[in-house]
């Protein structure tokens, strides 16, 4: 369990798909082949077979394609959430690029030192961000300095800091008892996967269904800012009438943007969350 609630909260969620430059940099493939068929290589060099046709890739040979976070910020004004993404719905004319991803994001977490909140983070989504960071040549000083003593900064390099918070850990145990985000959300009555896995991420992706894959990231960066709220609550920091309150918060967040029909999604995340809390 965390020891408190800082002031600034970032629930994050990842999303990326196999990098064809560094599958075709890694195995000597030729230039013209296609980024599918660079992609087909690359999961059958990663052990794939019939069975499993797309697993799991070492996160260093992925390419980063949407980042979407949850944001609370606490002051004498009261508490404000907001939900961000890079990039942001939609996306015809923008810069989709994965270094403005990794650049906007990690200058912008290194000047506001939040407390960061995700699920399998410290493995996977953090790690993603450092790794392709460091690929990409980017200079991420303020997100990567580190304090003297634990007690005088923020530091997102320590596991168990509490600037640095993995729901998985929290919430997991050994093997196959460790639960996924879905089936953690569901039976805590919170939205998990809808209509869509992170298997199908890469295959929206070669399609250019971009937007599709920014409205899934933004359910689950939801998703695990629902959950952070709930285990805030079992550890005290919020009573049942603040955590009723905090839910509200996000509740009228998404009921605002419902009307907005690049926001589609929204109004579907209400519906189900709706649906799960009847089985509480």
């Amino acid at each position: 369990m965390f020891k408190n609630v800082k002031n600034k909260v970032w629930a994050f969620d990842v999303e990326w798909v196999p990098d064809p430059n560094a599958g075709k940099a890694i195995y000597g493939l030729p230039d013209e082949l296609s980024d599918r068929e660079v992609m087909e290589i690359m999961w059958r060099e990663g052990g794939g077979d019939q069975d499993n046709p797309m697993p799991y890739l070492k996160t260093t040979i992925c390419k980063v394609v949407s980042l979407s976070m949850v944001s609370r910020h606490a002051s004498e004004d009261g508490v404000k959430v907001e939900l961000h993404s890079l990039p942001s719905i939609p996306t015809a004319n923008a810069d989709t690029s994965e270094i403005k991803i990794l650049e906007t994001f990690l200058d912008t977490l290194g000047k506001h030192k939040p407390q960061l909140v995700g699920y399998n983070s410290v493995s996977a989504d953090l790690r993603i961000l450092v790794q392709r960071g460091v690929a990409k040549g980017i200079d991420a000083g303020s997100f990567a300095s580190r304090p003297n003593k634990p007690w005088e900064g923020a530091d997102y390099f320590s596991d168990y800091s509490d600037w640095n918070i993995d729901l998985m850990r929290i919430l997991g145990g050994y093997g196959r008892s460790t639960p996924s985000l879905n089936e953690m959300s569901v039976v805590s009555g919170i939205p998990g996967k809808m209509g869509v896995d992170g298997q199908e991420v890469a295959p929206m992706w070669l399609n250019g269904k971009l937007d599709e894959i920014i409205a899934y990231n933004e359910c689950d960066a939801l998703t695990t800012y629902l959950l952070w709220l709930r285990v805030a609550h079992f550890g005290g920091f919020f009573n049942k009438e603040e955590y009723t309150e905090e839910q509200k918060r996000i509740l009228n967040l998404l009921e605002e943007g419902s009307g907005d029909p690049e926001k589609a999604h929204y109004k579907k995340y209400i519906e189900e969350w709706k649906r799960l809390k009847s089985y509480l």
